[in-house]
């Protein structure tokens, strides 16, 4: 059965956004590199593009038990070995401009080079600090690059929490490879979902293409997520499923069946 739990400190609003790039600003100081990603090949760079996480120090717990928990991390796109970093990946988990205990990255929970119509991109995903209840903050980053002006730019950004079940996913293959879901929980009765389709436009962006409340509901018992659950009613409004077909359903689901439009295994 889903977990259902208020999160304390969350709130969290989710957005796609235009082709965006920020100013140039110094690497920050870390104790140690936990990944470095090789842009120039994939990407076919004129400079010699390279993603470089590193981490800070740990942290005093939250709690005040004298733990020590994740230090900072740090993330950079960067021509030169980070002694730039361009954009500034810091604003992943960051509402507003005034920063609080939870708009600072603790963790590095992706990092990788995706594919959209043939087209490579890089995807990052941040998570900050948990709140008491387990809840954290998780930032979703999409940049591409741009051969004339030989730069990375955000192309996609979204912000949500994870305790009601929340995900933005990046659909790697399928009918809608390249696309990339999201899910947030809806604030008043029905209590369900908030589904989000984002598709690469023309001019290079991502531009949301689809939003719906959600057939699933809170409670319903149904172990799937809720993007799975979802995606008979996803893909048929995105034209590439109908109810003749055969259900697009997870690969390891037995005996797929939909109750009141939402998909069950088993």
């Amino acid at each position: 059965m889903r977990k259902i739990a208020v999160a304390a400190v969350l709130g969290f609003i989710s957005s796609a956004v235009p082709v965006a790039c920020f100013a140039q600003t110094a690497a920050k100081p870390a104790m140690h590199v936990v990944s470095s990603i090789d842009l120039s090949k994939p990407f076919g760079t004129r400079s010699a593009w390279r993603f470089i996480a590193s981490q800070g120090p740990g942290e005093p717990d939250r709690s005040g038990a004298g733990d020590s928990g994740p230090g900072v991390i740090y993330p950079c796109i960067t021509p030169d070995n980070a002694r730039t970093c361009l954009p500034d990946t810091d604003t992943a988990l960051r509402l507003a401009k005034d920063a609080d205990g939870f708009s600072a990255p603790h963790f590095l929970l992706d990092a990788g080079i995706v594919h959209a119509s043939n087209r490579a991109l890089l995807l990052l995903k941040l998570g900050s600090i948990q709140a008491d209840d387990g809840d954290q903050v998780q930032g979703t980053q999409i940049y591409a690059y741009d051969q004339g002006k030989d730069r990375f730019a955000l192309v996609y950004a979204h912000r949500t929490g994870r305790n009601n079940n929340q995900e933005v996913r990046f659909i790697a293959d399928g009918p809608l490879q390249g696309d990339i879901i999201s899910v947030d929980p809806t604030r008043d009765a029905p209590f369900g979902y908030w589904v989000s389709v984002n598709s690469l436009a023309a001019q290079g962006s991502y531009k949301e293409v689809v939003r719906y409340r959600s057939a699933t509901v809170y409670g319903d018992g149904n172990p799937l997520a809720v993007i799975d659950a979802e995606m008979p009613n996803i893909q048929r409004r995105m034209g590439v499923w109908k109810p003749d077909m055969p259900l697009p359903a997870p690969h390891d689901c037995r005996a797929p069946h939909l109750v009141k439009a939402v998909l069950w295994c088993g």
